[in-house]
């Protein structure tokens, strides 16, 4: 049976928006596509407000089907809640925003077109989303070519900020060179010297590997060997059978559907009791916890967010996110997942967009470079905007530095060993931007 009233909540959630335009809702539930269609039909209650202001249309491309949509749902849920409280606030420079997405269905060639799209014949403003690093990669390119603003939300791979960077995208949190500094003493002084590293076998996964071979290395470790592992793959027994050896530790780096199915997957194979189980974050994140069970307890990863409210998390911003975000995830998935770092680095993402457009004074794409000069260096403290904490965003690369969670499941929950320091996960620019 549908509950009417929850449908109604998450209608009256969402209107805030203004419009929110997608030419197919590929992947949603029923549900939400009709509470997404009723939205762009219905007048949004603060449009009196603006008058004939005209509304900054900020472009969204997220992988809302294929291997990555689950992830993309929530990346967008994130982008959805800054715009609402944006609007609620006053918009803008005194102008509403409005997302336009699109959906790249977890394919780069598809991403391509459909960023073309975005910011050709929408003529989007800028740019909040980029979930699949392989997809950043291929569109980093087009924003360039077009002058458009990209502040990038969940990609990781490293080369977005070093060798592939661009004057035009910024990345508001952490890398995984960042991750690798913070994380590599703890691994080696705290779980064990020896360790083979599992990746999912793409850019993401390549980069992050070699960021913790090499940070490893210099704690004082070893890696012994290494295993990747295809996108998508739905059975990983044959690469997870075949590792065997004296060491202590599998350090994993996967995420989503496929951080399901490695925890499931390893545990049944006894590698996880014979050996240290680690990883990055994204394995464990709140919305995969339901499916990996008691299978993950005892894992112990970094992340730069987990749905905690332990110190130093304990504050009203992080409760006011934090209770907003649960809401809108019930709406999309019954079961009620916690919000995950998706929500969270794409809502700060659009906060710390917004923040440039106000100190620059931007008012469309013409002011471009202005909005850019404005993002460079920018500091974003802790609070409403940036219930995180503090960042900076680094003026050489576009990229920031932020604190990160040292945290290992107990009884089926995160729980924080260890609180590292921003000024402890810094890395040297590797970034020579082109002459603009």
């Amino acid at each position: 049976m549908t509950d009417n009233n929850n449908r109604d909540d998450w209608e009256e959630a969402f209107w805030y928006s203004g419009k929110t335009t997608r030419r197919r809702l590929v992947g949603w539930s029923a549900k939400a596509a009709g509470a997404l269609g009723a939205m762009m039909l219905v007048p949004a209650p603060w449009r009196a407000a603006f008058g004939a202001a005209k509304p900054f249309k900020i472009g969204s491309l997220q992988p809302l089907s294929g291997n990555a949509a689950a992830g993309g749902k929530t990346a967008l849920v994130g982008v959805q809640m800054a715009v609402d409280r944006i609007n609620k606030m006053g918009g803008i420079n005194g102008r509403p925003v409005e997302i336009v997405t699109g959906d790249d269905e977890s394919k780069p060639d598809v991403a391509r077109r459909k960023i073309e799209k975005l910011l050709v014949e929408d003529e989007v403003d800028a740019h909040v989303g980029g979930f699949l690093s392989n997809i950043c990669l291929a569109c980093m390119p087009v924003f360039e070519e077009n002058k458009v603003v990209n502040m990038i939300s969940v990609c990781l791979d490293t080369t977005l900020t070093t060798t592939k960077c661009n004057r035009y995208s910024f990345r508001p949190y952490d890398y995984a060179p960042a991750q690798a500094v913070a994380f590599a003493p703890y691994l080696v002084n705290k779980l064990g010297k020896r360790w083979h590293l599992i990746y999912a076998d793409y850019s993401w996964g390549q980069s992050t590997r070699d960021a913790y071979a090499q940070e490893i290395k210099k704690a004082g470790g070893e890696i012994v060997g290494g295993t990747g592992i295809p996108l998508g793959t739905a059975d990983m027994t044959p690469f997870l059978s075949k590792i065997s050896g004296d060491f202590d530790g599998l350090f994993a780096i996967e995420f989503g559907k496929d951080g399901v199915t490695i925890g499931n997957q390893a545990y049944d194979l006894g590698l996880t009791k014979k050996y240290k189980w680690a990883g990055d974050g994204a394995l464990a994140e709140s919305t995969n916890l339901p499916g990996l069970g008691n299978k993950i307890e005892g894992f112990v990863g970094i992340n730069r967010y987990i749905p905690v409210f332990d110190p130093p998390l304990n504050t009203a911003a992080h409760h006011k996110f934090f209770d907003d975000a649960v809401a809108r995830l019930k709406q999309i998935d019954p079961s009620g997942p916690l919000p995950d770092r998706y929500v969270q680095s794409n809502y700060e993402a659009m906060n710390a967009l917004k923040i440039g457009m106000e100190k620059s004074n931007f008012q469309g794409r013409d002011d471009t470079m202005k909005l850019i000069e404005a993002l460079e260096g920018l500091e974003m403290k802790e609070g409403d905007d940036f219930p995180q904490g503090d960042k900076v965003l680094r003026k050489e690369d576009h990229q920031a530095f932020i604190r990160e969670f040292i945290f290992d499941i107990k009884d089926g929950k995160h729980r924080i060993l260890e609180t590292v320091p921003k000024e402890k996960t810094i890395f040297p620019p590797a970034c020579k931007f082109a002459s603009s």
